[in-house]
């Protein structure tokens, strides 16, 4: 199976692009490819195809096996993955159709190559079954995990998010270097509010424009970024009055992205890059 690695900010996935490659259990090969010790490594396998009506397509599974909806990092990869290979004809510009519905990408070139783009994300979703949330286990916008109880904030950005700021109750830490994050994210990950999973954030707000975030993802545990979740943080940083409306710079482990929220569809700028082409043989 010929396959690319790429990544935005870190947050790394094994490209495969079916018009030429047919990968029969993509749930068996992600977990395969993404062993970092016995496999590629990465945080999951995107397959990137085209449909009937003439739509770019990109299908995530974890790292686990588990499908995904979105990956706001993976679809600027995708962007890459099919400008450089000369795929969407020079223009710069890109629709690609997810499970969360179709994503407009405007590419960054440098060079004949792309080198990063912004993500049209949509809007957030608040409503608590549409993320999905089970409002019986979220009271007030607290929720109990394990024996404490944490203010969250519940979203949708094509994935089901919760927010914390870290800076608080139970958690009160200044900074994120400290989280234990292998302890706490598996409580929110499988947890019964979210009937699908959720990937959990942790955020401390450094001023007006600027967070810091750590993420647990569901079905990959801890990554270097996370597109989507990046998005939840800001908007829950200026929805609930912690930075201004408009530009937020999300500092993730991997590096940072850009996020503009002032109400309507967020839009998420940072960088693609390639690692290496190669071919895996599949057992």
């Amino acid at each position: 199976m010929k396959f690319t690695k790429m990544h935005g900010i870190g947050n790394d996935y094994i490209y495969v692009f079916t018009e030429e490659e047919k990968v029969s259990d993509p749930e068996h090969t992600a977990i395969k490819v993404s062993d970092r010790h016995k496999g590629i490594g990465s945080d999951g396998l995107i397959l990137i195809g085209k449909d009937s009506d003439g739509f770019f397509t990109m299908d995530i599974y974890n790292a686990d096996g588990s499908r995904g909806k979105m990956c706001g990092n993976g679809i600027r990869c995708v962007g890459k993955y099919l400008y450089d290979r000369g795929l969407t004809g020079g223009n710069m510009e890109v629709d690609i159709k997810t499970l969360s519905g179709i994503k407009h990408l405007k590419l960054i070139c440098e060079g004949g190559k792309c080198a990063a783009a912004t993500v049209d994300m949509g809007r957030p979703v608040f409503d608590l079954e549409q993320i999905p949330a089970d409002p019986f286990f979220l009271k007030d916008g607290q929720l109990t995990a394990g024996c404490d109880v944490f203010d969250v904030f519940t979203v949708s950005m094509g994935n089901p998010h919760c927010v914390i700021f870290a800076d608080r109750e139970p958690v009160s830490l200044a900074t994120l270097d400290r989280l234990d994050i292998g302890m706490i994210g598996p409580l929110f990950e499988k947890h019964s509010a979210f009937p699908e999973g959720v990937n959990t954030e942790f955020v401390i707000v450094e001023d007006n424009h600027t967070i810091s975030m750590r993420v647990w993802e569901r079905g990959s545990g801890e990554t270097l970024a996370c597109g989507t979740g990046a998005c939840a943080a800001a908007v829950a940083s200026i929805k609930t009055g912690r930075t201004e409306a408009g530009n937020v710079k999300v500092k993730l482990l991997g590096g940072d992205l850009d996020i503009f929220w002032d109400g309507g569809n967020v839009l998420m700028t940072g960088p693609c890059a390639t690692v290496c082409e190669g071919v895996y043989f599949a057992d």
